[in-house]
C-alpha cells in the first residue's frame, strides 16, 4: 500500500469552509478512484492559521496516476483552492506504507 501525502493551509477563519469544501470535492474523487483504500484529513491550528494535511491511501502508483494524472508526484488542486488557500506545497509525496 501506498500513502500519497498533500499539505496546505488557510487562515483559520477559513479552516471549516475549506474542510467542508474538501469533502465535497477531494473526498468523493479519491472515494471513486479504484485501488483507493480510503483518506484521512488531519488539521492544525496555529497563529492564525491552519494547516491540512491530507493522506490517502493507495494500492498501486498505477492507482495514483488514475488520480493524480500522469506525473503523481505534481499536487492536483481544485477550481476553488486558490480561493481558500493562502499556502498550496506544489507536490505530493509518496509512502510505502510498512506498517498500520
Amino acid at each position: 500500500m501506498i500513502a500519497r501525502i498533500w499539505r496546505g493551509a488557510t487562515a483559520a477563519d477559513r479552516a471549516d469552509e475549506y474542510l467542508q469544501y474538501i469533502r465535497e470535492t477531494g473526498v468523493p474523487d479519491y472515494r471513486k478512484t479504484p485501488g483507493n483504500r480510503g483518506v484521512q484529513i488531519l488539521m492544525r491550528t496555529h497563529e492564525g492559521r491552519t494547516d491540512f494535511t491530507i493522506i490517502s491511501y493507495w494500492d498501486s502508483m498505477d492507482a495514483i496516476k488514475a488520480f493524480a494524472g500522469d506525473d503523481p508526484e505534481v499536487a492536483r488542486y481544485y477550481p476553488e483552492d486558490d480561493e481558500y488557500l493562502i499556502e498550496k506545497h506544489p507536490n505530493a509525496e509518496h509512502h510505502q506504507v510498512v506498517h498500520r
